[in-house]
């Protein structure tokens, strides 16, 4: 059986660490900025984390 292939756009958007968890962007800082209040814009800085329900979906297309 052939390996695997690395689904590229999920690779470019999550990253694995250490620890296991999935590190992914907050969404909504896209565009159409102007109308976000600065507060709600640096809070979109944060990363987030994958949850537990889509993990191993994750893992396995990474």
């Amino acid at each position: 059986m052939p390996k695997m292939k690395t689904r590229k756009s999920v690779a470019k958007r999550f990253e694995l660490t250490g620890s296991g968890e999935i590190k992914r962007r907050r969404d909504g800082k896209g565009h159409i900025l102007t109308k976000k209040s600065r507060s709600r814009k640096r809070k979109l800085r944060k990363t987030a984390y994958v949850s537990k329900q889509y993990k191993k979906n994750i893992k396995a297309m990474i």
